[in-house]
């Protein structure tokens, strides 16, 4: 699976919310007898190791649970949604709502248009400019403070061109399957006037041969001195049909 999925999720959601509301390489040593790559190396491994995991993954399914949070003027608000859904290559998503609750223009104008612009992003018009590559992105290689799961590298990442889709921040990649584990950024461009300030976090697991989306939460500062923030919980993942990879790691992250 590829990330862009999830790192734009937070970008869209700002954007709806507030309309309905109003480099060189350390030189260390990832483990014994394990030299760190150069940032051309890790980029390129990143870059072919997403597109054979594409290339593989045909169909899954999985459930989550978009939550909604704001504090603030006028009051605060809450809404959820449970959803299944279900992915088959090359792009298309399907989601059937299985609950939710709060107020309704939260449901249908933000969480439920949310799911659609989540599915316009792999659209193959909005694809290519969202993949984490040379093509889309600067890197810089920064130094990992605490290297957990084997995510050992951490890069520094700016967009060429700046679009709605994309982001700015840091990457934490996997130095076996050399897959996105972590992602700390903001958007790239600021998709509203009424919003000072978003803040993007996101974890992976890996699940098989493959790295899904585990938790997206991105906060966001809105100009009349409230918060809004997004939860989404990724989990029950079953693939249903892949082909086998080129290369397969063996370790596997619990899950």
């Amino acid at each position: 699976m590829t990330i862009r999925g999830c790192a734009c999720t937070a970008i869209i959601l700002v954007s709806l919310f507030v309309s309905a509301n109003t480099g060189h390489a350390q030189e260390s040593t990832i483990g014994p007898g394990q030299a760190r790559l150069p940032l051309s190396e890790v980029v390129d491994r990143l870059t072919e190791k997403n597109a054979e995991r594409a290339k593989a993954l045909e169909r899954y399914t999985s459930r989550r649970t978009y939550q909604l949070d704001y504090a603030g003027f006028p009051s605060n608000m809450h809404a959820e949604m449970v959803v299944n859904m279900s992915y088959t290559a090359p792009a298309t998503e399907d989601y059937k709502v299985v609950s939710q609750s709060g107020p309704k223009w939260m449901i249908n104008m933000v969480l439920k248009r949310l799911m659609e612009s989540e599915q316009e992003s792999i659209e193959p018009k909005n694809r290519a400019s969202t993949q984490i590559n040379n093509q889309n992105y600067n890197f810089t290689m920064l130094e990992s403070d605490e290297p957990q799961g084997g995510c050992s590298y951490v890069l520094g990442v700016e967009p060429k061109v700046p679009n709605k889709f994309q982001f700015r921040g840091r990457i934490w990649v996997d130095d076996k399957d050399f897959a996105v584990c972590r992602i700390e950024a903001e958007p790239a461009k600021n998709p509203s006037f009424w919003i000072k300030k978003t803040e993007i976090h996101h974890s992976y697991v890996k699940v098989g041969d493959f790295w899904f989306p585990t938790e997206n939460k991105s906060v966001s500062k809105v100009r009349l001195n409230g918060h809004a923030t997004l939860t989404i919980k990724y989990g029950d993942y079953i693939i249903q049909a892949a082909r086998p990879l080129e290369t397969t790691n063996a370790r596997t992250i619990s899950y």
